[in-house]
């Protein structure tokens, strides 16, 4: 952890534990959300019993390695994601990212060393559950593309760890600072002094 000058410090995370609780919880309200309308719209027009069963055949064939190949390919464009747009806002541009995975949790991850404001790491966080989940999810209920639908919901779920750290930090300035912290789900948050004896009287 760095330490700034006029600056106060609080370590911000979640536990795995709620983590993983809330991986599972954010299924629901992410099938209501894009699930229903996708239903309402095509069942008249489609078999989503059959399609769902063409799906499992498909996992059960040769469509399981093209399966395995596109969630590996959503995952790291999901931490590159990530850390395309925290470079663009360091002054050390990818020199100040670690892409890695911990193995023993199977858990890739995109690591800023660099001290961000809030509004960037905002940003950063929340690009890759817009462009991989809200967005292709959005695009498959007006086009009524299933195998889409379900790879933008997939990617919205894969998305809870950002949404749980986004709600961290949900009351901070957007001009305080910010460090991701390198080992937990979360952050760092950086407050000007005065500024932290406002945010506590607040």
């Amino acid at each position: 952890m760095q330490e700034l000058e006029g600056y106060q410090t609080e370590k911000l995370t979640i536990s795995l534990i709620w983590a993983n609780v809330f991986g599972i919880l954010i299924i629901i309200p992410t099938g209501i959300i894009f699930g229903l309308p996708y239903y309402f719209l095509w069942e008249p027009k489609i078999d989503i019993k059959q399609l769902i069963g063409n799906l499992g055949s498909q996992i059960a064939g040769r469509g399981f390695i093209l399966v395995i190949i596109i969630l590996i390919i959503g995952i790291v464009l999901h931490e590159l994601i990530h850390g395309i747009t925290w470079a663009i806002f360091t002054k050390q541009g990818f020199k100040s990212l670690k892409f890695g995975v911990v193995w023993k949790m199977l858990t890739p991850y995109c690591h800023c060393k660099e001290v961000l404001n809030v509004k960037q790491y905002r940003i950063g966080s929340i690009l890759p559950a817009i462009i991989l989940g809200i967005v292709p999810s959005i695009i498959a209920i007006l086009t009524g593309n299933f195998g889409l639908l379900i790879f933008g919901m997939l990617f919205t779920v894969a998305s809870g760890g950002d949404f749980l750290t986004i709600n961290l930090i949900r009351k901070e300035n957007s001009t305080d600072l910010v460090l991701d912290h390198p080992s937990e789900i979360g952050c760092f948050i950086y407050r000007k002094i005065e500024e932290k004896a406002n945010h506590n009287n607040g």
